[in-house]
């Protein structure tokens, strides 16, 4: 295929944000839309109708609609590991053998939960959940963001090789109560493996007599999982064709599915499958994911920007920035195309982020007056999360988007050391509510705002080879005999002895 032109949107004028607004008063209509409970607002952005007519011919010419079509078939899109990817299968939205054959995944997934809550396992009130990368942070942004109140177990998710944050998960549970879960997609992940062995051990020291017998293993490759020692029954399978990025909708998803219901597991893939019809099958210029992704390109193509900024104006969604940062980095951060020709071109900005009314106090300052020109996202909800006096849900809504309209209209002063440059450009996502139905949705929109991005690119978003040679070289110096650079051969003496 012919690498799309991107000449139009490099010659994209820069008119600024509040001339934008003065001369088209159709502006917040032809930039804004609503999905599943969910309001989308990219006007505040450089978005115009010249860059929509452009973005849309980019679009057209990198056969877009082809590409989105071949995602939901079930056709090979990963080409550089030949697979499908079908994560939106597993919400009902692919091919109809991959729909069927994930909801057989799921059926056998509510079957073990029914059986856990029958006890049928022993007792339990605890559940550690060890993973890493996407069969970690799926299910921890799903439990902290619904489970504050609501969650019926004690989850702790462990992801990180360092004993002490696996010693502090499982410090304050009994072991004669605690589930075991482990995910790994290919059941050869070092760091989770080690921590399993490690919780095995803990059980095994505290008296309880068949540790294996309180173990589940979610993963693509139920035979390793079996060959490790874990009971056929208790192993929960999902496609090799679901990413582990993309994974929290299967299998992975089962502590957020324990923790929070069923009935609260099957609204988050309904809300997921809302936002899958509405990218499949709504115009490119009323499209949410594809309008973000409209932005974010703009940005990195017309205005050399190299970061982009998510802010949560809700506690419950204070690990959505560090979700993002795998989604969008492991996926779009490549530097070749799906051919494996150079790009040629800046291709995923480095997304970070926090939580309101937090990070006014840290970093907004550079974001107002510093030399650097990032992108934001106000992610926020109508309903409050709490039941205190009114005025703190209100001052949080009111500070996000104050926020995002000071960014934009700045403020002149012949001090410069109190000059507001302005024309800073935002978009606000705001929910009606924080519920699985609309949580679902709002993962989704992310997951295809990723794919849109690398299909105008040409990269493919569903491998990460980047991941692999740090943990090669990692096992060869644990294996020992390795020479490294003389500043690593000296570290690794320094920290282990000769």
């Amino acid at each position: 295929m012919a690498t799309p032109d991107w000449t139009a949107i490099e010659a994209l004028p820069r008119t600024p944000l509040k001339d934008l607004f003065a001369t088209d008063t159709s502006r917040l209509a032809l930039l804004s839309t609503d999905v599943a409970g969910i309001h989308f607002d990219f006007s505040k952005t450089h978005l115009d109708a010249a860059a929509l007519d452009a973005f849309t011919a980019l679009a057209k010419s990198a056969n877009l609609a082809g590409k989105r079509e071949a995602l939901f078939a079930g056709d090979i899109v990963n080409v550089t590991e030949g697979r499908a990817v079908e994560h939106t299968a597993e919400r009902g939205e692919g091919s109809p053998d991959s729909v069927a054959r994930a909801a057989a995944f799921h059926a056998r997934m509510r079957g073990l939960i029914d059986a856990i809550e029958a006890e049928a396992l022993g007792p339990v009130a605890h559940v550690v959940h060890i993973g890493i990368g996407g069969s970690a942070l799926g299910p921890e942004l799903l439990i902290d963001a619904l489970g504050r109140e609501e969650a019926r177990y004690d989850v702790a998710i462990v992801s990180n090789v360092d004993g002490s944050a696996l010693e502090e998960a499982i410090s304050a549970f009994d072991p004669h109560a605690t589930l075991l879960v482990i995910a790994s997609k290919t059941f050869t992940t070092t760091e989770t493996l080690l921590n399993a062995e490690s919780a095995l051990d803990w059980m095994r020291e505290h008296g309880v007599e068949d540790p294996y017998g309180r173990v589940i293993a979610l993963t693509a490759a139920p035979d390793k999982a079996v060959e490790w020692g874990i009971d056929e029954t208790r192993v929960l399978p999902f496609a090799e064709s679901v990413g582990g990025r993309y994974s929290l909708w299967s299998s992975i998803g089962f502590p957020a599915a324990l923790a929070l219901g069923w009935d609260a597991f099957e609204a988050m893939l309904d809300g997921a499958a809302e936002m899958d019809r509405h990218f499949r099958l709504t115009d490119l210029r009323s499209n949410a994911p594809v309008l973000a992704a409209f932005a974010d390109l703009y940005y990195t193509q017309n205005r050399g920007c190299e970061t982009r900024a998510t802010f949560a104006y809700d506690e419950r969604l204070r690990l959505l920035p560090s979700y993002l940062q795998q989604l969008e980095m492991e996926s779009n951060g490549k530097s070749v195309t799906a051919e494996g020709a150079p790009v040629g071109r800046a291709t995923a900005p480095i997304t970070w982020g926090g939580v309101g009314t937090d990070a006014q106090h840290a970093v907004f300052q550079l974001l107002h007056q510093g030399t650097h020109l990032v992108p934001l996202e106000f992610v926020a909800v109508i309903e409050p999360g709490d039941t205190l006096a009114e005025d703190h849900h209100r001052q949080l809504l009111i500070n996000a988007f104050a926020q995002g309209a000071a960014l934009m209209a700045g403020r002149a002063n012949d001090d410069g050391a109190r000059n507001y440059p302005g024309d800073r450009p935002s978009s606000t996502i705001l929910l009606d509510e924080l519920d699985p139905r609309t949580l679902g949705a709002l993962i989704a929109f992310y997951e295809h705002r990723t794919f849109v991005s690398a299909a105008l690119l040409g990269i493919n978003p569903f491998d990460q080879f980047g991941v692999e040679l740090g943990k090669e070289m990692a096992r060869a110096a644990d294996q020992g005999g390795q020479d490294f650079d003389p500043s690593t051969d000296d570290l690794i003496r320094r920290a282990f002895g000769s």
